[in-house]
């Protein structure tokens, strides 16, 4: 049993973080202050082959092994978890391509895809359907070689630079509502496909979240995800156990970024003639936070690691869950060690206490992540254990 990254890892970390210390750190606070969309750091990810993680290497990808994907996220979130947003859902809907798609949709998107000359997300909420995503009422209808669709989706990433974005839909009324799901590649400037406003938002600034409308858009049947109708949930829960690694790497990123500021600040700010560092109250609080954030990266590279066999939705969800509260429990606690400054917009741990309820609500509430595990361990599909 190793606990270690390999040597690749480690040299691919060091990349990864000279290239978050100095090109995302030092503007962060202030781009997402202003909403300035950072098309620079969006640029590097692309000469840097990160849009190509989860792409295999005949179509011009990385194909990362899954413990560097989530070193990626760590990384990038603990410099700015706004722009681990734009990977975020490229990377989803990329591995759905590679793992569902047709040889000509990979063949016609994925080394675009890669080089991150297009770009893409993934459109499933709605504003009537989250965590119910078989509530949907998207609906594509057949009309010889085209579907036509219609309906609304909301809180989608990348939703203004998406091209395909893959668009989960109901082609059939059939019971259960999962057998009539299918998800459609849908190419940007479709006739009908708009993109509605940005919603505004308490965190996660820097990657777009807007508002989709589908007014009778045709989609040709050849941009059917696999070419098989029905399959369409079981393709997107798929991708949610990748969404839900990231997820809890971006987490910890996070909650990283709380400790060092914390355990910096401690050492600087002075209260009574010495450090507060000094003060017993706040090594325990520096003690929690380092043992439960280091827990959460062990958890996080763990599910990883075994989503490479197979499908992880226990370990997925486990990681998720756990990573998500440490960030929630790092950022408030780096906020009190902050007193009051820690309120202020000029430290970081302001925009990271703003930043850490996304991981625990988005790719599936902590609740539903919960459920997910219990089911799991009831039915004997997880069991505890290396």
């Amino acid at each position: 049993m190793d606990l270690e990254l390999n040597e690749d890892q480690r040299l691919f970390r060091r990349t990864l973080r000279e290239f978050v210390d100095g090109e995302i750190v030092p503007v962060a606070s202030e781009w997402e202050r202003s909403g300035r969309y950072p098309e620079e750091i969006v640029a590097r990810f692309a000469e840097l082959g990160l849009f190509g993680m989860t792409v295999p290497e005949e179509y011009g990808g990385l194909d990362l092994d899954r413990v560097s994907f989530a070193l990626v996220f760590e990384e990038v979130a603990r410099g700015w978890m706004g722009v681990a947003g734009v990977l975020g859902s490229h990377s989803m809907s990329t591995w759905m391509i590679a793992r569902y798609g047709t040889e000509e949709q990979k063949r016609r998107y994925l080394p675009g895809l890669a080089a991150g000359i297009r770009r893409t997300g993934i459109a499933l909420t709605e504003p009537g359907a989250g965590t119910d995503l078989q509530g949907i009422s998207t609906r594509a209808v057949r009309d010889g070689d085209h579907y036509v669709v219609d309906g609304a989706k909301t809180w989608i990433t990348n939703a203004r630079h998406a091209d395909p974005l893959p668009v989960l839909v109901k082609t059939s009324a059939e019971t259960p509502a999962h057998r009539g799901m299918s998800v459609l590649l849908v190419d940007a400037g479709s006739e009908g496909f708009r993109v509605g406003r940005d919603l505004p938002k308490l965190g996660y600034r820097g990657a777009e979240t807007c508002e989709v409308v589908l007014a009778g858009v045709r989609v040709p049947v050849s941009r059917l995800l696999g070419g098989v109708e029905g399959h369409g949930l079981r393709q997107v829960l798929s991708a949610l156990e990748l969404g839900r690694i990231n997820v809890a790497a971006r987490a910890v990123g996070v909650a990283q970024c709380a400790y060092e500021a914390a355990l910096g600040y401690s050492r600087g700010r002075q209260a009574f003639g010495r450090p507060i560092a000094d003060f017993q109250a706040v090594r325990l609080k520096l003690a929690d936070m380092a043992t439960e954030i280091q827990a959460a990266r062990l958890m996080t590279y763990w599910a990883a690691a075994r989503s490479a066999a197979g499908p992880v939705k226990a370990e997925a969800a486990m990681a998720k869950y756990f990573a998500s509260e440490v960030a929630l429990r790092a950022t408030m606690e780096a906020m009190r060690i902050h007193g009051g400054y820690g309120y202020s917009q000029e430290f970081v741990v302001e925009r990271l206490y703003r930043d850490a309820p996304l991981m625990a609500i988005g790719e599936g509430t902590n609740d539903v992540q919960r459920l997910i595990i219990a089911r799991a361990l009831i039915d004997g599909e997880a069991v505890l254990g290396w």
